[in-house]
């Protein structure tokens, strides 16, 4: 597993970002980003703080610790410019809080941040064809997700990657311990949204392939 989408306790996640990262290393997971919740009022706090645990860690264990952020809820507007800021303070992995159904996520957030420089749309709803096409062209991530909740238009997501040739990542979300996921479960993640089991393989390539373009030393 390859989970490029997590919260610690610098937002709303339950565990500070060590255990975070050992619990994944404990259950098997080949790599990690933490990726809290941000905006302009938090990056000063979160990003340092993020990039210093990531680094000790990734040096020291098995897992590779990536350090990333989860833009959440930026004004459709305002997007580009903070993704550039967060590039700037050394956040590898930039995901952006797509809009998904079950929150009030201001309408053109999928579309402006698919013209930005970023990573990941995650959990991106009832995504329009347009943003679908948007994203594959400039090589941007699409999000499968176990998070519940967010979870609800997988379907939909998948269907219009395979159609327009988007590319795929699957992540947990994760906030608690429980949510990450075994290999078996992300697998039956992919399956439950209407993918063969080959794309499970083909989203954990995908994964390896965001991080060795954001970093160094690369995956295997």
């Amino acid at each position: 597993m390859i989970d490029l989408h997590t919260h610690s306790v610098f937002s709303d996640g339950e565990l500070i970002p060590s255990e975070l990262i050992r619990r994944a290393q404990h259950k098997g997971y080949e790599a990690i980003a933490i990726t809290d919740h941000a905006d302009r009022s938090n990056f000063d706090f979160i990003i340092p703080r993020i990039i210093t645990v990531c680094r000790s860690v990734s040096k020291q264990t098995a897992i590779m610790a990536v350090p990333g952020i989860e833009l959440t809820h930026i004004p459709p507007d305002d997007i580009a410019a903070v993704v550039q800021e967060a590039r700037r303070m050394g956040v590898a992995i930039i995901v952006v809080h797509g809009e998904t159904i079950v929150e009030p996520v201001a309408p053109g957030t999928n579309e402006k941040a698919l013209e930005a420089d970023i990573d990941i749309l995650a959990h991106p709803g009832l995504i329009s064809e347009k943003d679908v096409c948007r994203a594959a062209s400039r090589g941007i991530y699409l999000e499968i997700t176990s998070r519940k909740g967010h979870s609800l238009t997988n379907g939909h997501v998948a269907k219009l990657a395979l159609h327009h040739g988007a590319q795929l990542v699957l992540n947990t979300d994760t906030h608690s311990p429980e949510d990450m996921l075994t290999d078996s479960m992300a697998q039956a993640v992919v399956t439950g949204c209407g993918l063969d089991k080959k794309y499970y393989d083909i989203m954990l390539t995908n994964s390896r392939n965001i991080i060795n373009k954001r970093l160094s030393n690369p995956l295997g």
